[in-house]
């Protein structure tokens, strides 16, 4: 916590604003746009997913529609596809950005073409802070006039381009969950240039209630929106968002520092024009046994380590579900390790990190 939190929330207590609605929601939200500062919409929601699972229903995704989705991901990119009746068709990473390949998305739109059934959306991600090939994604779906679903949950405080990370789609989502780059405990966004898109979200997650003095619904809605305590939370959080973002960075160029000379450690680097909130540090081992080694001895001195998220093409619950793969995020599952990565850390903590991996890669 920055300390702002305290004052935005108790303000809640002493106002009574407790639902979900009230000043600190549309504070909040207005904090968002100023930062991202691309003539968007913001619309606080209670979570990332639910900012997907309204975004993918505002691009008009219905029961038997397919939606191309990254594999390389964690499982809330894709589940909301499958709220929908929707089929969810995953597209493998380059080795650049570890992001959606744009030659296997253009390959697996061209197919799901041929195949008579044009995708409805592309959700994109920009994964562990790390941004997507925005030109060239954005190119192709412009090219096939498919919507792009700007996965940004990892992402505040990213930018391409010196555009800010959360501008870029059709939609745009942003998680505030326990672990992202600031938190309001649990909690999102959806992001839109479109005013009506926000207004419908809104709308949607307040349950779709009609204009009248008594309950009624032509729509399904949703309660999706955040409280006005959360959103005290967030208005503090994000007076020290550039602080948040700078520790991050200062973390991965820490643990480069002290690991990056050592054969077999690889790190990803920015790309020209990219520039990452390095949300986790993550790095590449030259084998499975080695990270697996790795987090097995971080985990005997009480660190806590993770492999790479398990691609959604690998995952039993979506075995169902057509690919697009070349290998590439199967590798980066199985030599992948993200390294201790939040904003409090210290540079004892980061030592300690590292002596650890030390003794393992140098013997």
């Amino acid at each position: 916590m920055g300390g702002a939190e305290l004052e935005y929330v108790k303000d809640a207590f002493d106002t009574n604003w407790i639902a979900p609605l009230g000043p600190n929601v549309n504070g909040f939200e207005t904090s968002i746009e100023n930062y991202l500062d691309n003539e968007v919409h913001v619309a606080a929601l209670s979570s990332g997913t639910a900012a997907i699972h309204l975004g993918l229903v505002l691009l008009g995704v219905t029961r038997g529609d397919e939606v191309l989705c990254q594999s390389f991901t964690f499982s809330a990119s894709a589940n909301p596809i499958c709220y929908l009746g929707a089929e969810p068709i995953f597209v493998d990473s380059d080795k650049d950005t570890w992001n959606i390949s744009p030659v296997l998305l253009k390959k697996a739109i061209e197919d799901r073409i041929s195949k008579g059934k044009k995708p409805k959306a592309i959700i994109a991600v920009h994964l562990y802070g790390m941004p997507y090939k925005v030109k060239e994604i954005h190119e192709i779906a412009a090219k096939y006039n498919i919507p792009i679903l700007e996965d940004s949950a990892e992402a505040l405080g990213s930018s391409y381009d010196g555009i800010k990370c959360g501008t870029f789609g059709d939609i745009a989502v942003l998680s505030f969950n326990g672990n992202k780059i600031i938190t309001t405990s649990g909690g999102g966004a959806l992001v839109t240039r479109n005013k009506n898109y926000k207004e419908k979200a809104v709308f949607l997650a307040t349950q779709a209630r009609d204009n009248a003095p008594h309950y009624q619904h032509s729509n399904i809605g949703y309660n999706y929106r955040m409280s006005n305590v959360l959103a005290g939370i967030g208005r503090g959080q994000m007076e020290v968002i550039d602080d948040r973002v700078a520790a991050r960075r200062s973390n991965f160029e820490y643990y480069k520092q002290k690991l990056g000379h050592i054969s077999g450690i690889e790190f990803l680097e920015e790309m020209r024009g990219m520039y990452s909130n390095r949300w986790l540090t993550c790095i590449l081992m030259p084998s499975v046994q080695i990270r697996e080694n790795i987090r097995l001895k971080l985990q005997s001195v009480d660190i806590e380590s993770r492999p790479l998220w398990k691609p959604m093409h690998l995952q039993p619950v979506f075995e169902y579900c057509d690919s697009y793969v070349d290998g590439t995020s199967e590798d980066l599952f199985e030599r992948g390790l993200c390294l201790p990565s939040g904003s409090n850390l210290g540079l004892d903590d980061l030592t300690r990190v590292v002596e650890v991996i030390l003794k393992i890669m140098t013997k």
